[in-house]
Formats: structure tokens, C-alpha cells, sequence
């Protein structure tokens, strides 16, 4: 199945029922009253959040949703039906816009919650409620209202713990895939990885109940220019917007012209410019592959160097699990702590070295 992440839709409320024009007949009354009952109420479009659901595939190729209308009134006083809702199922983490006046219409991020997005027309009122003292015999019912009609614009955003950031091949892929059951496509070339995967950390002994879990989200890598739309561009930027903690991965390249020092502030520029909030957030800087010679002799001059911006950098290997217990420990404890408390690196110092 194609992941789906943004994705517009119309939606089309059910119309109400129109009111009756009716009167009692019957043998002994002659001149019997009104009796038209009145319309049923439209059904609504409710979205109702789905932990099973990843993508919004299921409504990228749906370009009506409608809802039932609802019944007419009937005679001897009787309602029309109501309609019956119509409920869609999206995944967790979808943001609803409305698409023509860019109104922020709700977001669903709890297993199960329903939110109502389009609401059905009321039924029209039956010649019952137009009986006067003037007029004992009505000819007069409303029709129902219209039910709502909107275009909306569906975007997805990854309901994760931890999000992974860092320039392409720095080994993302790899981490999440040693420290979960998630399994991404891991390959030695740039953007192997072209659709958030989320995984499920778990720490300690689960049979005694003392074990701790975590999300971590594993996000396309990100270039400079990211933020204007360059490379995978803004599309993946969102999926970071709901973490909590940022795990930073850099690596030591062989290009000349790369620096994990420049590296690591090049991608802090780029969530500045797509929300400056997140640099706020709580971060770990991890150095990878120190299974490598070259990475290990290495890592004490990038560790002072990072250490003068203020980031405490950490240096681990996937393919050798060398490091992976104490780091996912380390963002465990930080998740336990409120947001925005734990130390950020300072922004200001992200301009230092280019």
C-alpha cells in the first residue's frame, strides 16, 4: 500500500427530510386537524481516529464522502428517520484544514476520537406546527435544511515519542531497526528512506512490569534547503512537528566538504526556518558507526568541538550495539521529564560555524 500523507476530499452532509402536510381522517371527526409530522435530521461526517491505520490511501481516491438524508415526515404525526452518520476512519495524527478558507477544523490524536467535521441539515417542520386559531386547517410545511458541504485538505503528522533527524545516510534506518521490530529499507545511497516508519522501543523486563516504551519515528533525512521544499522538502518536516524528544544522528563522511559540526547546525537551520519552536525541544547528538577505526579516532576532537556549541555528543554503533542501551535509557529518562525543561542546545550558537 502507497503512503499517504496528504490527501483533499469533499464532504456532503446528509440533507434533512422535508416536513408533511397531512390532516387526521377519521370516521367520527369530521374536521379533523393537522397531522404532518415533521422531517428526520441529516446524517453527519464524523472522522473517528484508527491506531491500525498508517496512511490515508483509503481516502486519496475518494472524492465525494456523503452521508444518508434523512426521511420526510409522515402522516398521523410520525418523524422521518433520521440519517444514518457516516463515519471515516483516518489515522492517528491527522490535521483537518478546511480547504477554502484555511480554517483549522480539529486534529485526531487519541485512539477512537471522533471529530465532527460536516453536520447534517435539520428536518423541515410538518403542518402540526402551523395550526392556528385563524387557520385550523394548514397547508404549509418547511422543507429540510441542507446539509453541510466542505472541501477539506487532510494532512498527516507522525504520532511519535522520539523523532530521528539528520542528513541522509547517517544511519537512521539502521538504529530504529536494532532498537525495534520496525524494519525501513536500509541501503548505501541517499534517501533509502522515503516514508516515516515508527517503531516501539521497550526497556527493561516485561514479564515483571517494569519495563518502559517509547515511539521513535524514523524521518526521511533532511538537506539544506529542506524548508523551501528541496529534496523531500516540508512534506516530511510535519511528521517531527508531534515529537517530543529529537534524536540528532551524525556520521563521520568522507567528502571533504562535509563536517558533522556543519552538518548538525545546517539541519538546526532548517527546523528554525519551518518553526523556531523546534529548536526548544529536547535533543540527544549522537555520533554513528564507531564500529569504524577512522569514527573512533575521530570522536574526541568532534566531541570537544561540539561541547564549545554546547551539545554533549554521544557516540554509538548500530551493527555492533556498542552504545544503544545507554542511549535508549538516556531518552527514556528525558521523555520522563516536562517538556521544554530539559536543556536545548542553544540556538544562538548554530550560526557560529558554517
Amino acid at each position: 500500500m502507497r503512503f499517504i500523507d496528504e490527501c483533499e476530499i469533499e464532504v456532503v452532509a446528509g440533507d434533512g427530510g422535508k416536513g408533511c402536510i397531512a390532516f387526521r381522517r377519521e370516521k367520527y371527526v369530521p374536521f379533523g386537524g393537522p397531522s404532518g409530522g415533521d422531517g428526520g435530521r441529516g446524517g453527519n461526517i464524523i472522522f473517528e481516529a484508527d491506531p491500525g491505520l498508517t496512511t490515508l490511501y483509503d481516502l486519496y481516491f475518494a472524492a465525494i464522502l456523503r452521508a444518508d438524508p434523512g426521511g420526510p415526515g409522515q402522516g398521523k404525526d410520525r418523524y422521518g428517520r433520521g440519517g444514518e452518520d457516516r463515519v471515516i476512519r483516518v489515522p492517528l495524527g491527522t490535521v483537518v484544514l478546511d480547504r477554502d478558507t484555511s480554517e483549522h477544523v480539529g486534529d485526531v490524536t487519541e485512539p477512537g476520537q471522533q471529530l465532527l467535521v460536516a453536520r447534517g441539515g435539520r428536518g423541515g417542520r410538518g403542518n402540526i406546527h402551523f395550526a392556528t386559531p385563524t387557520d385550523r386547517a394548514p397547508r404549509r410545511a418547511d422543507p429540510g435544511e441542507p446539509g453541510e458541504q466542505r472541501r477539506l485538505r487532510l494532512e498527516l503528522k507522525s504520532m511519535a515519542d522520539v523523532g530521528l533527524v539528520g542528513y541522509p545516510n547517517v544511519g537512521k534506518s539502521t538504529l530504529i531497526s536494532h532498537v525495534s521490530r520496525a524494519r525501513p529499507k536500509v541501503a548505501d545511497y541517499p534517501f533509502t528512506t522515503l516514508v516515516p516508519h515508527l517503531g516501539v522501543v521497550v526497556i527493561g523486563e516485561t514479564r515483571a512490569g517494569l519495563s518502559k516504551s517509547f515511539v521513535i519515528a524514523d524521518i526521511p533525512g533532511l538537506i539544506p534547503g529542506a524548508s523551501e521544499g528541496i529534496g523531500l522538502g516540508i512534506r516530511f518536516l510535519r511528521h517531527i512537528e508531534r515529537t517530543r524528544v529529537f534524536l540528532h544522528l551524525v556520521n563521520l563522511e568522507l567528502d571533504p566538504d562535509r563536517d558533522p559540526v556543519a552538518d548538525y547546525q545546517s539541519i538546526r537551520r532548517e527546523l528554525a526556518q519551518y518553526d523556531e519552536s523546534l529548536l526548544k525541544r529536547p535533543e540527544l547528538v549522537v555520533l554513528t558507526k564507531s564500529d569504524l577505526p577512522d569514527v573512533r579516532e575521530a570522536y574526541p576532537e568532534l566531541a570537544r568541538r561540539f561541547a564549545e556549541i554546547g551539545v554533549d555528543l554521544q557516540l554509538i554503533s548500530s551493527a555492533s550495539h556498542d552504545g544503544l542501551d545507554t542511549l535508549m535509557n538516556r531518552v527514556a529518562a528525558l521523555l520522563q521529564t516536562p517538556e521544554g525543561e530539559a536543556r536545548a542546545p542553544n540556538p544562538a550558537s548554530d550560526d557560529e560555524q558554517d
